[in-house]
């Protein structure tokens, strides 16, 4: 038995829309998941959904801005009336302003933790009751090495991505015992439509570069395999961890 196989597994992957939301949802459906793919923007995931097809995957769209308090319970909804389960989810969607501390205004605080901390805390709720009845899930929450170490220009974004790695370990220590497993995933800074032009000035880049022992900035699909991994039953017995993806960022030193 192939413990890394997700074949006919039913998943759920917000952000789904471009970047590494894309990459997340294209990689489980060529792993054998049957994919939802949630965005705010329509155009975007129903083009998602089109190249699963296109690989002979199974998929569908759904529209669903996630800071509307009934967004969760239509994924939900929706999933189960296409698919009678959901097995696993991958909380993706997220943001950033990129403000010095003393510039963030209530606005801009209220915004970053509403879409990275309190809608995924509202996915993670809508999938565990429906995960806890059916004694089977698995929930990838997408955090950041800013929720493990201090970065410039990101307190809010900081913490927020603190908060979903903390609530990871509450959920794990309430919702294992009925079989839903959920850990974090902490990337560093990957090449996506969001960081593209600040990664192309070469003074940022550099500086990225010289915390980053593997000595190259992350692409997508290296988020692919440790998701897919804990979303299988190969990581039947971990729960409530964050794993690092960072190119070994986050036990740089001097």
């Amino acid at each position: 038995m192939n413990r890394f196989d997700v074949t006919g597994k039913t998943a759920v992957v917000t952000g789904a829309g471009r970047g590494i939301g894309k990459a997340l949802a294209l990689g489980l459906a060529e792993a054998g998941a049957k994919v939802a793919c949630v965005a705010r923007t329509e155009t975007d995931i129903r083009e998602v959904v089109r190249e699963i097809q296109q690989m002979g995957g199974t998929a569908f769209a759904i529209q669903a801005d996630l800071t509307e308090d009934a967004a969760p319970e239509k994924v939900a909804a929706s999933v189960m009336e296409k698919w009678g389960r959901w097995d696993i989810l991958i909380n993706n969607a997220g943001m950033n302003i990129r403000k010095q501390a003393l510039d963030v205004s209530t606005e801009d605080w209220d915004k970053v933790v509403d879409l990275n901390l309190k809608s995924t805390f509202r996915m993670c709720q809508a999938a565990g009751r429906i995960m806890c009845e059916q004694r089977y899930g698995r929930i990838v929450n997408i955090a950041s090495v800013a929720g493990l170490v201090a970065l410039r220009t990101g307190v809010a974004y900081g913490a927020s991505k603190s908060g979903v790695i903390h609530m990871t370990r509450v959920l794990a220590l309430e919702w294992s015992k009925y079989g839903v497993n959920i850990n974090a995933i902490a990337p560093w800074y990957f090449r996506t439509p969001l960081t593209e032009k600040l990664l192309d000035d070469p003074a940022f880049l550099q500086e990225v570069l010289s915390r980053t022992p593997s000595g190259r900035i992350g692409n997508a699909e290296d988020l692919v395999g440790p998701a897919i991994f804990l979303a299988s039953d190969a990581a039947a017995y971990i729960s409530g961890q964050t794993i690092a993806v960072d190119g070994g960022m986050s036990v740089y030193g001097f």
